[in-house]
């Protein structure tokens, strides 16, 4: 059987005020995107400038991933902030440890 990797992942703006959650089977080319979308007002992530990786986690299946993209998405910001901080309680910016 094939292995396949998605993630979700949450991104947030150089201030840590706004949070993007999202959903990609390729995280680094999805991070280039965001990073390349700054500023443009057509796009969330890019209007509020979401190009930092406070959070991730890998799925195999697609499904779950969809899924776990939804729930997280329904959550409060405190919720969001309490997943985030469970695996990053200092808020490090992770673009540099998937990127390299």
């Amino acid at each position: 059987m094939n292995r396949y990797a998605f993630y979700v992942y949450i991104v947030t703006n150089p201030e840590k005020t706004v949070l993007y959650t999202g959903m990609t089977n390729d995280l680094v080319r999805r991070l280039q995107e965001h990073y390349e979308s700054r500023g443009q007002a057509g796009k969330f992530a890019g209007k509020f400038y979401c190009h930092r990786l406070v959070y991730w986690e890998h799925h195999q299946y697609v499904r779950n991933a969809i899924d776990r993209e939804k729930e997280i998405k329904g959550w409060r910001r405190e919720k969001k902030i309490e997943l985030i901080q469970s695996i990053n309680p200092e808020w490090r910016f992770l673009n540099e440890d998937i990127l390299e």
